[in-house]
């Protein structure tokens, strides 16, 4: 694996390129973000990507969690918006960027490559935001911690699932990169959206269909993961661009969730 750091490629569109403006505005976020009562212990959490001022005060609220229990190696998948690839990807360097400093890339991604569970690709990384706009939450939520980027590509939730199963066993805490509706008005997208958010938390992976979440594959593999383990999801915050930032005639939904086994959080 190269020993270079992938550079930011969003940094200054979709958060903050000042380090001082970037960590100003997360911890802003979090502080700022509802506390949700666990029914159960979390293991992953769902988080949106849209640049920071349309989805930062929803992700905010999954990363609160985070920030409650810290973990220090974490799991991240989320959707190739760019390139188009069979499986899954992560990338060809050993570090990532963001204006706060450098991740490392946890060693398992690695192992996973070997194994040929995923393929490395610096073209499909290169220009991506869907993981790159999480690192910050990740970065004022944890002092010290590494990581699995992972991209999906062509839909296969059985083997983005396998995958997750195999970093949950290895002592990873997941974070899944997704939006929801995209492009509707107002009220159709709070519709769709809440339709979304109950196949979520229900466990229907079946039922979300190809507009229903742009993180799809990596959302259904976590709720496979949560069938096969007995786990629970809770809903944590439901709101589109139309409530943060954005006009209400063509909105993009973002739904924050956590996933665990039943149990005292």
């Amino acid at each position: 694996m190269s020993m270079r750091a992938r550079p930011a490629a969003v940094a200054g569109t979709f958060y903050p390129g000042s380090a001082s403006e970037l960590g100003d505005t997360v911890r802003r976020m979090m502080e700022e973000a509802s506390v949700t009562p666990l029914s159960l212990v979390p293991r992953m959490v769902i988080a949106p990507h849209a640049g920071h001022i349309y989805s930062g005060s929803v992700a905010a609220v999954a990363y609160r969690i985070i920030a409650d229990q810290p973990p220090n190696r974490i799991a991240l998948m989320g959707p190739s918006h760019f390139v188009g690839f069979d499986g899954l990807a992560i990338p060809a360097h050993d570090r990532l960027a963001t204006p706060l400093g450098t991740i490392a890339v946890d060693e398992l991604a690695q192992d996973l490559a070997e194994d040929g569970l995923v393929a490395r690709s610096e073209s499909a990384h290169r220009r991506e935001h869907s993981l790159e706009v999480q690192l910050p939450f990740l970065q004022v939520a944890l002092e010290e911690f590494s990581i699995v980027p992972v991209l999906t590509g062509d839909e296969h939730p059985e083997q983005a699932a396998e995958v997750l199963s195999l970093m949950l066993e290895a002592g990873l805490f997941v974070v899944v990169s997704s939006d929801l509706s995209h492009y509707q008005d107002y009220e159709t997208a709070g519709r769709l959206d809440a339709i979304t958010a109950d196949a979520i938390v229900e466990l229907r992976e079946a039922d979300l269909g190809r507009h229903s979440a742009c993180g799809r594959t990596a959302v259904r593999a976590a709720l496979r993961v949560a069938i096969e383990r007995g786990w629970r999801c809770q809903l944590l915050d439901l709101r589109s661009s139309g409530d943060t930032a954005g006009p209400r005639d063509r909105v993009v939904g973002y739904g924050a969730f956590a996933l665990g086994p039943v149990g005292p959080a």
